[in-house]
């Protein structure tokens, strides 16, 4: 009989956990309404200079004639570390095509531990040090990740706040890069 109520406790702890999970994931899931967001589509991304972790100066305008997937993340962010892994096989499996993923990551981080951060993950594409002036071009970054998908032509294709799923992720990445023509994956 004293097992009932550690019992009773412990699933009660667990409904719980459960419940505040599934909230916060049916919330993550949809996509939101975003006003900002939706007036950005098809005008031009706007234009920034950030540095990246190598110390370079890096600006949105060196990667016309590309498709980019373009998200800012933080080290603190859970659904960036899911996401994160799709955006390497991204990467690999349509860069040869035009892809390119960019990070920019929007934490107090120093730039070692976000350097160590994005190695542990594997990141193979450029990280930039956010600037808050930047994440306010693009409507403001309330929340993480954000990623935005821009043409070759330089234009928002399609916003995204949270996360998605990967074949969603994907499906962007065709549009950033199709005009017109469909992409195929390499295999």
């Amino acid at each position: 009989m004293k097992r009932d109520p550690f019992i009773i406790i412990v699933a009660a702890m667990a409904l719980t956990i459960m419940l505040v999970f599934g909230f916060h994931m049916a919330r993550r899931s949809s996509r939101p309404i975003d006003k900002a967001g939706a007036q950005m589509k098809g005008q031009p991304a706007p234009e920034f200079t950030l540095q990246s972790l190598d110390g370079k100066t890096v600006h949105l305008a060196d990667f016309r004639g590309k498709g980019v997937l373009l998200n800012f993340w933080a080290t603190w962010c859970q659904p960036c570390k899911i996401e994160m892994p799709w955006f390497v096989e991204l990467q690999k499996r349509y860069g040869p095509q035009g892809l390119q993923v960019v990070g920019v990551a929007m934490d107090d981080a120093s730039p070692e531990d976000i350097s160590k951060f994005a190695k542990d993950l594997g990141v193979n594409y450029p990280v930039l040090i956010g600037k808050e002036a930047v994440g306010d071009a693009y409507g403001g970054v309330p929340f993480m990740p954000e990623t935005f998908y821009i043409g070759r032509d330089g234009k928002v294709v399609d916003k995204v706040v949270g996360l998605i799923s990967r074949s969603d992720i994907e499906e962007d990445v065709k549009k950033a890069l199709a005009e017109g023509q469909a992409v195929q994956a390499e295999r």
